[in-house]
């Protein structure tokens, strides 16, 4: 059970109310999540607007996915690896592609660098070396895809905690994390 309560678009506050049905029709219902940080108008703005602008940015949304189930596996984020791999896999990554990415592993190079620079993110607290940004240059990635990456990661570290800390209910199809 959630340790603060699911809101929905009757029960919320009434600013995030609008937000709520935004997110409903996009995602056909509402995720527990989202009513979870719907008790706060303020976290729920700032927390769809990232999704928003960064399913809008130039890294693919597999990518984007693929980083996420990373992170989410590294933070023993039970609520984002099932939700992330859901959407992986609706992206058009494969089922192995993504239990891949949730293990820090790609085939792909670009991926793979990708993987390795979100995961030491998460592992290091942000504490990079110049090596760690000229892998992803040398990898084929530019300034700005780099800088949009970290917010990849840190978008998930929200959603991270959010769930992790509140103890939100998973409603997408479980996934196993990897043992510890």
């Amino acid at each position: 059970m959630s340790r603060i309560p699911l809101v929905d678009a009757t029960s919320a506050p009434a600013a995030s109310r609008d937000i709520l049905r935004q997110i409903h029709g996009a995602f056909g219902a509402t995720p527990n999540m989202f009513r979870a940080v719907a008790n706060s108008p303020a976290a729920l703005q700032s927390m769809w607007a990232a999704f928003g602008a960064l399913g809008s940015g130039v890294l693919p949304a597999q990518l984007g996915e693929k980083v996420a189930v990373a992170v989410a596996d590294s933070n023993r984020c039970e609520y984002c690896l099932a939700a992330h791999t859901a959407l992986g896999k609706k992206a058009g990554a494969s089922a192995d592609q993504m239990a891949a990415a949730q293990a820090g592993r790609a085939d792909d190079p670009q991926t793979a660098a990708a993987l390795d620079f979100a995961l030491k993110l998460v592992r290091d607290r942000g504490q990079l070396r110049d090596a760690d940004i000229a892998a992803l240059r040398q990898a084929g990635f530019d300034d700005g895809q780099i800088v949009e990456l970290l917010a990849h990661v840190a978008l998930n570290l929200f959603t991270n905690y959010v769930n992790v800390a509140f103890d939100v209910p998973v409603d997408f199809p479980k996934v196993a994390l990897r043992a510890a």
